[in-house]
């Protein structure tokens, strides 16, 4: 993945700063993680956040191999 340099409003790193660290990301990764966050809320505003954010650990849990197939019956 290629990394760009951009100029953040301090107070917005601090926020992710102290989000980060109760979080174990670093600050750059917990902002990747709320941009993550409002590109699929504003791609999809009718779905709940608490939603969205289930979706995003189901995917990590397919991408890390813990998901089971699920048989219907």
């Amino acid at each position: 993945m290629a990394t760009t340099s951009i100029r953040l409003d301090q107070e917005l790193v601090e926020k992710a700063t102290v989000m980060a660290k109760a979080l174990n990301r670093t600050p750059p990764k917990q902002i990747e993680h709320w941009a993550k966050i409002g590109e699929i809320m504003e791609d999809n505003p009718d779905l709940p956040y608490e939603f969205v954010k289930q979706a995003i650990i189901s995917q990590a849990e397919k991408e890390a191999g813990k998901q089971e197939d699920y048989d219907f019956g």
